[in-house]
């Protein structure tokens, strides 16, 4: 980044920032996850953890570290679900728990770099069309490797992390990308009120998976844009990506290919589809083929499609009727 962009000391610590952390059997990376937000070199406003039912130590976890901290700033808010609602809804619930300028979405399992959020909060606060960013995530179990410095899709609207697997020495330029890593996402308020639809943010029908590309998406639609800070540097855990599909558990894999149809059919312009049409169908019949096969609890998930195509019709409507970019 350049010397003009960047604000003078007295008027970025005038940004309010607060950091969003949604918990589920999460005791093992929660007190080390909060431990480095509290290390942060930018002043933090508040921290919001939403647990989604877990049932390990994890909530005693939490009750302990309140206890210990009290009063001390950045003041630390726990809202302790009954039932799993879900990562995107539980993070709608700590969004409104807050009214910061930015909002950085993080995951229990990601352990952020001193200055990852004032790097962060440096570039976009100059940048006022940027409306999320993120930084280089490594892997904590070799950070020579990067796990994803940002969000890229392709013309079959397959979703990717961007650099997983390379080497992040080859990762050090900044740039614009298609969307963030809903793993340590940084999100200004005025994009969240822009793009958020009867309230959500995140698309509570989502519940987890791709809820953060569909947000990317939606932003685009309406003109902001995402940006990949390469001096913000953190280690994600990545959890079960460790191994084959195997160890994915069912549910995610339902909601990671039925949500893809959803955030398409919501974001979608008719005609921007039929051109890429030549290079979804072969994607396809490959992947529903594999379904069919290996599978097929995976394609139940139309069921949910086929329910809630009332209220997808509606989200559409909205995302298109307000739509800013071609």
């Amino acid at each position: 980044m350049t010397k003009n962009e960047f604000l003078a000391d007295e008027d970025i610590h005038n940004i309010k920032v607060s950091v969003h952390i949604v918990t589920y059997n999460s005791q093992d990376d929660i007190l080390i996850c909060v431990d480095h937000v509290l290390k942060q070199s930018y002043l933090i406003d508040s921290i919001v953890i939403v647990d989604n039912a877990s049932s390990d130590h994890t909530v005693e976890y939490i009750k302990q570290l309140l206890e210990r901290r009290g009063e001390q700033k950045p003041r630390v808010i726990f809202i302790e679900n009954k039932v799993n609602v879900g990562f995107a809804p539980a993070h709608n619930q700590a969004i409104q728990h807050t009214d910061t300028d930015y909002v950085l979405v993080l995951n229990p399992d990601v352990s952020l770099e001193p200055n990852y959020i004032s790097n962060i909060i440096q570039f976009m606060s100059v940048h006022q069309q940027v409306g999320s960013a993120t930084g280089i995530l490594k892997l904590k179990a070799d950070p020579s490797i990067v796990d994803t410095t940002g969000l890229v899709m392709n013309k079959a609207y397959r979703a990717f992390d961007r650099g997983a697997g390379e080497q992040s020495s080859n990762w050090s330029k900044s740039g614009f990308v298609f969307g963030v890593s809903g793993a340590a996402a940084m999100y200004s308020r005025q994009m969240i009120h822009d793009i958020s639809i009867d309230g959500e943010f995140f698309d509570n029908d989502f519940f987890a998976y791709k809820e953060d590309v569909d947000v990317a998406w939606r932003a685009q639609v309406k003109g902001w844009k995402a940006y990949y800070v390469a001096e913000a540097v953190g280690l994600h855990e990545r959890g079960w990506k460790k191994g084959g599909r195997e160890s994915i558990p069912l549910f995610i894999r339902k909601a990671s290919y039925i949500n893809r149809y959803k955030m398409i059919y919501k974001n979608e312009r008719f005609t921007s589809f039929i051109k890429k049409v030549p290079y979804v169908l072969p994607y396809e019949f490959a992947s529903n083929l594999y379904f069919l096969w290996k599978e097929r609890k995976v394609l139940q998930e139309w069921g949910s499609f086929y329910k809630k195509r009332s209220e997808l019709k509606r989200k559409r409507a909205q995302i298109q009727a307000v739509r800013t970019r071609e």
